[in-house]
């Protein structure tokens, strides 16, 4: 077949991949000379076409065959010039490699995971989006309580499948109500996160974080609340000298409600927390809101409270992290500015562990 000796030897001379595809659609394409021929066979006797067909179809698998060969021969002659002209100075320094960093929020939501798993604690978590039961009623906030306010809420406009409107949560004390409805007592849970709020300062973003905590059981009080926060704070800023003051305060869900402040001292012009709150050098400052859990939110919670007594807390994250690295404005956590992130970022490998110290700088 003469058609074949061509279409061989041209292949056989082809020095380039472009070479090569032309010949394949000369020969295999749909006007190609191979395909014409294989058209033909339809108009064929059955006796032409036993003579014919193995022929032809020997042709395409001849050409095809050779094809792949030569393409795949020109392609190891270029990788091998290649290889031939590129050279490597292994004197040189290598390059530096662009290089992520743990942002300090995931950093210390880490250290507040290893320190309270170290009491006993779960980590508990809930939907971002949320029904006003869960946010507001169950949580023993009243219709006309200002925290449900238009102005400081996200509100969604369609209700769910129980007429009840939609938010987007403004703390993660939801995740108590669905945490006591779910697994009963006791419970011994911390439930960090992000909420959503309408403010924005040097101080406050419309999203932040939060980790809260609730212990339910049997004969707790307000001394278990206050050896808890004491333990856990002194373990997250590393220090001992670590005094805290309760004052009494009013939150809905908890009764009696006490704010918690911590002592801090005054260096190079800085606060810094521990000391004991000397008003001549420091001071106070507040750090958590915390109470005996309130009983009507024992009860929308699914439990006795005459039998089950327990405590809850919540504090910011991001406030947390600024008083820990001495950061002094919170929009800064979300500018996503590299500089920003290189200084205050924590290494991939900086795992915090209560051996290791959980606040181990990069």
């Amino acid at each position: 077949m003469e058609q074949l000796d061509q279409t061989l030897a041209a292949i056989a001379a082809a020095d380039t991949p472009e070479a090569v595809e032309a010949i394949r659609v000369a020969a295999l394409g749909k006007q190609g000379w191979v395909s014409a021929l294989l058209k033909t066979l339809g108009q064929m006797s059955p006796e032409e076409r036993q003579v014919q067909g193995p022929a032809i179809h020997a042709a395409r698998e001849g050409v095809t065959a050779a094809l792949a060969d030569r393409k795949a021969a020109l392609e190891s002659a270029a990788l091998e010039a290649r290889l031939v002209a590129e050279t490597v100075d292994l004197s040189l320094p290598a390059p530096e490699v662009p290089r992520g960093s743990i942002h300090p929020v995931s950093q210390v939501m880490e250290e507040l995971a290893e320190i309270f798993a170290d009491l006993g604690f779960a980590v508990a978590s809930g939907p971002e989006i949320e029904d006003d039961w869960h946010n507001f009623t169950a949580l023993n906030m009243p219709e006309t309580h200002p925290a449900r306010a238009m102005h400081d809420t996200f509100y969604f406009p369609d209700t769910d499948a129980k007429g009840r409107s939609m938010l987007l949560r403004t703390h993660t004390s939801p995740v108590q109500i669905r945490s006591m409805i779910a697994q009963g007592a006791p419970i011994r849970i911390i439930a960090p996160g992000r909420v959503y709020r309408s403010d924005s300062d040097a101080t406050h973003t419309p999203m932040f974080h939060q980790i809260e905590g609730l212990v339910i059981d049997k004969g707790i009080h307000l001394g278990h609340l206050k050896w808890t926060l004491e333990t856990f704070l002194k373990a997250f800023f590393e220090r001992d000298d670590i005094v805290l003051r309760l004052r009494p305060s009013y939150f809905p869900f908890t009764e009696p409600s006490v704010e918690v402040d911590v002592g801090y001292t005054v260096i190079n012009g800085k606060r810094v927390v521990g000391g004991g709150g000397d008003v001549e050098n420091g001071g106070w400052m507040e750090v958590l809101g915390s109470g005996m859990v309130n009983r009507k939110v024992i009860e929308f919670g699914g439990l006795d409270p005459d039998e089950w007594q327990g405590f809850a807390f919540g504090t910011g994250v991001d406030r947390l992290a600024m008083l820990k690295y001495g950061m002094d404005d919170l929009r800064a956590f979300f500018d996503g500015d590299a500089r920003w992130l290189s200084h205050y970022g924590f290494g991939a490998l900086d795992v915090p562990t209560l051996s290791g110290g959980v606040g181990v700088r990069p």
